[in-house]
């Protein structure tokens, strides 16, 4: 018969036991090939960096990305899920650089490129073996035997005919523009992975005095970079604001917008009753246009002269606002993108006063100094520009102050530092095409966000203000970018494979390994002009390669081409919110360029987690929870309930043990004892549930009402996983369980207990057996270990020909004879009342095995005598009577509210 059931939670040890059980019978894989003549439902797993840890919200993800293919494979769908592995970029190169002693590029080189990337391969294993048992604990199942791995051959080939393809397009081009640029890591970030880095800082900020030519007047004009002031050559005004010239308290004449006189002047020290300033006359912002101001750096004015072009006087813009600052921006078009912009305008010099490192150059006073140095670099002896600024100016007397403003900055997503908008060469996907642009929003349109308010607010609006993709990154360890320069005319061209690149080389390896250095030495001869043509030496941002997945994973075009129209879309796919501005984009951008189509259909957009303050994890605040010792702690199960329980998969989750350990209480503990009462029982009686037929007419109310609540179950969980609502579905699995043991088994527990078998007692059996058959399997996509020893018990103990795994079921199908939505409703009503007057008893402290004579019910229903004897046996009264009047019941009594009628019956009131 059954195998005994032990009452305790050691729900940990259990689960060793099924995950071997798993192991020993490959039941993953059982479980694709049982569904090989289904419909394909295709789910991408967002490749993790095996160079890292996993933490705790991995369990998250992990368990979310497991459940919904774990569900549309019991619907009979074959489910592919093949693991894959995210091998290049900065991530694993600094991990690198730090376990080599290396700091930066140049020591990079001098140790070699080629020994580098070697400890770079090797280096991206390093927690594979964790990152594997790490899924196996949680119940995640993929094909971690044949995973996608970035740095393959096959897929990167299928990124350089993605790039070729996009290079053929013309939206593939070379610019020198404004870039998002790590000084430390020497390469050049694209937007979204800025978008991932932002830190608020409280830094000084400088108001300074340009000196306005021929006049004893100074323009003020306010900087957040003061370390950009070397490299001035013009400020800018709104040419529709007003603008005024005044008189300060200071002694000083100024000239700044009328609109934030009160806010940058009021603050002068003056004599008491002083006015900080008086109006002497007003401009509007064009009247300002090309007056002219000293040069604040002597470099600059050099720089600026060897160009033959004119510097220092005023623009005009609309993108300066009123809202900050003086109304008078200062512009150095080296390092932001509207001063770029506007010097074009005005043919405005080249002044970059700053080299890649993010050092000031020689020729300023500031030589050496660091123009937004780490924390790090600074202990290490570096010098802030910035301050030194400040300090200069100020010893030049036209330093009017230097506020210290809260702003959130950008910074590396990898190595935290500072970054720098830097005017350099980069490659560049054209994202902004109005045709690509149209197509990106248009398909997005066609996804089914979870919850719709992501895509249509903040990946929507991310979409609508998309800027160029900056693919290169000159770095070492990525996908080579593929394209071929001649040394001698320029001409350019885009190699689509490796067969291509044999084509059109004589001196290309027959087993070429598309990495650097190896590829940087194999030449083309030029189409043009018979040159030699050399790979340009940028490598591409690890995104493309993730965002690649969906076909590289295949080999695409090359080979596998009806594997991946089978699989192509994605019907579901899940990561973390900041994936918007990651994979998700990285996804849709390349799928939009290559297929005009979105690459996946559904998406759950994960909240963070959090700590039980709602604080970010993390290792220096001491608040980290390590995902092994939590899983360790309460098993698998118990955290996958929590996560899915708990709240909406989108809003961020508290994690503290006590909450974790309670939901497995209610649901986990609920169902294991109710299956432990039933085996106990049922061992005594040997009952085989094969022996006997469910015979819903000789059913009693109580198993007809289960059995309706239950079906009722299959189908709302059926409808909400269907429908990817998680929580809803949790929690009606939680309140169901909780009615089954503590109102069905509570209340048919005597006949259990009777003597003999008879008809009565062979039902209680078959509906309790059913019911927790059947709920396993509705719960076996989110407790697949639990369900699995309960299925293994219950069914494969006594049918030998049942599936051997839960896992390998069907999911129940809704018996609608058995749905009595009537009785459903009644025993609400039972419930309810139950419920109120548990709650009166406790209200007067009369305990519920004190016996009561009478009670009376108000209620708009009136339940006949069979229900209403089962409200009076719980709540132990001899008689319950239903009433419409309750006067004789209640009294009132009225309190004086002294605060009111005190001032005026105050004396009336004693």
């Amino acid at each position: 018969m059954y195998q005994k059931v032990s009452a305790d939670m050691k729900f940990v040890d259990r689960e060793k036991e099924v995950e071997k059980f798993w192991k020993d019978n490959d039941i993953f894989q059982k479980s694709i090939d049982n569904r090989k003549e289904g419909p394909t439902y295709t789910f991408y797993d967002g490749p993790p960096t095996a160079n890292g840890k996993p933490h705790i919200g991995h369990v998250l993800t992990r368990v979310i990305k497991d459940m919904i293919p774990r569900y549309r494979t019991m619907k009979g769908y074959m489910v592919p899920r093949k693991a894959g592995w995210d091998t290049h970029g900065l991530p694993v190169e600094l991990e690198v650089e730090k376990m080599l002693g290396l700091d930066g590029k140049e020591q990079i080189e001098e140790y070699g490129i080629e020994p580098f990337i070697k400890h770079c391969k090797e280096s991206v294993w390093k927690y594979k073996g964790m990152w594997e048992d790490f899924s196996s604990t949680v119940g995640f199942w993929a094909d971690m035997d044949n995973p996608y791995v970035t740095y393959d051959n096959n897929f990167i080939e299928s990124e350089w005919w993605a790039l070729k393809q996009i290079w053929d397009k013309g939206l593939l081009y070379k610019g020198f523009k404004i870039v998002p640029y790590c000084p430390r890591c020497g390469t050049p970030l694209s937007s979204h992975e800025v978008a991932q880095g932002y830190k608020t800082l409280k830094e000084r900020t400088a108001v300074v005095r340009f000196k306005i030519v021929g006049e004893d007047a100074y323009f003020l004009a306010w900087t957040t970079t003061p370390w950009t002031l070397c490299s001035n050559i013009a400020l800018c005004v709104n040419p529709d604001e007003t603008y005024a010239r005044v008189k300060a308290a200071d002694g000083f004449t100024y000239i700044m917008a009328k609109a934030l006189l009160d806010k940058v002047l009021g603050g002068i020290e003056r004599e008491e009753g002083t006015p900080a300033y008086e109006i002497i006359e007003e401009y509007k912002g064009k009247d300002l246009e090309y007056k002219e101001y000293e040069p604040l750096y002597q470099c600059a004015k050099d720089a600026a002269d060897k160009q033959h072009k004119k510097a220092f006087f005023v623009y005009c813009d609309n993108y300066v606002t009123m809202e900050d600052g003086t109304g008078i921006v200062h512009i150095a078009p080296a390092f932001g993108e509207d001063d770029a912009r506007v010097g074009r305008k005005y043919d405005a010099p080249f002044v970059q006063m700053v080299d890649e490192a993010g050092v000031m150059k020689p020729e300023t006073p500031f030589a050496g100094m660091r123009a937004k140095p780490t924390k790090k670099e600074m202990e290490a002896g570096a010098i802030n520009c910035d301050v030194e600024v400040l300090k200069e100016l100020e010893g030049r007397g036209i330093l009017f102050s230097a506020p210290k403003v809260e702003h959130e900055y950008p910074h590396c997503w990898r190595c935290d530092t500072p970054l720098i908008y830097y005017a350099r060469e980069s490659w560049f996907i054209k994202m902004t095409d109005p045709e690509v642009k149209a197509n990106l929003i248009a398909n997005n349109k066609t996804i089914n966000w979870i919850p719709e308010t992501i895509g249509t607010g903040r990946f929507g609006a991310w979409l609508e203000n998309v800027q160029d993709w900056g693919i290169s990154r000159n770095r070492y360890w990525g996908t080579p970018l593929n394209i071929w320069q001649c040394e001698d005319c320029g001409e350019m061209m885009s190699i689509g494979s490796i067969e291509e690149l044999k084509e059109k080389s004589d001196n290309c390896p027959d087993n070429i390994e598309l990495h650097r250095p190896y590829v940087d030495a194999v030449t083309c001869k030029c189409p043009k002009c018979q040159g030699t043509m050399k790979r340009v030496p940028e490598v591409i941002d690890c995104w493309f390669d993730s965002g690649s997945m969906p076909f590289a994973q295949h080999h695409y075009p090359f080979e596998n081409k009806e594997l991946f129209e089978q699989q192509f879309p994605a019907k579901f796919i899940s990561e973390a919110v900041d994936q918007t501005r990651g994979w998700f984009y990285s996804l849709l951008a390349i799928s939009t360029l290559l297929f005009n189509k979105a690459p996946y259909e559904n998406v759950i957009v994960l909240g963070h987690v959090q700590d039980a303050d709602g604080q970010k994890m993390s290792k220096s605040k001491g608040n980290a929870v390590d995902p092994f010792d939590a899983l360790q702690k309460h098993g698998a199960d118990a955290i996958r309930w929590y996560f899915y329980e708990n709240s909406a998969p989108w809003v961020p989750n508290r994690f503290k043990d006590e909450w974790v350990s309670e939901g497995q209480r209610k649901f986990m503990g609920t169902f294991w004892n109710t299956y432990a009462f039933f085996v106990l029982y049922a061992n005594i009686d040997n009952f085989d549930a094969t022996k006997y037929q469910l015979e819903y007419d000789k059913l009693s109310v109580m198993d007809k009402w289960l059995l309706s609540k239950l079906n009722s179950l299959v189908k709302f969980v059926d409808t909400n996983l269907e429908n990817y609502k998680i929580t809803e579905t949790a929690r009606a699995l939680e309140d169901f369980t909780d009615e089954l043991s503590n109102w069905y088994v509570r209340r048919s527990r005597e006949r259990f207990w009777a003597k003999g078998m008879e008809q009565d007692k062979i039902n209680a059996y078959m509906t309790l057996y059913t019911t927790l058959v059947t709920l396993a399997k509705i719960s076996a996509p989110m407790v697949p270990f639990m369900t699995e020893s309960i299925y293994r018990n219950l069914v494969c103990s006594i049918d030998k020909n049942a599936p051997i795994s839960i896992h390998l079921c069907d999911f129940p199908k809704v018996n609608e004879q058995f749905i009595d939505k009537k009785l459903e409703e009644t025993m609400d009503d039972v419930l309810d009342a139950v419920v109120i007057g548990r709650a009166c008893r406790n209200s007067t402290n009369i305990k519920n095995r004190q016996p009561i004579g009478k009670m009376f019910i108000k209620a708009d229903w009136k339940l006949d005598e069979f229900y209403t004897a089962i409200i009076a046996d719980e709540l132990n009264v001899k008689e319950a009577e239903y009433t419409d009047d309750v006067r004789a019941f209640t009294s009132y009594s009225f309190k004086p509210q002294m605060k009111t009628l005190g001032p005026k019956y105050g004396k009336l009131l004693n």
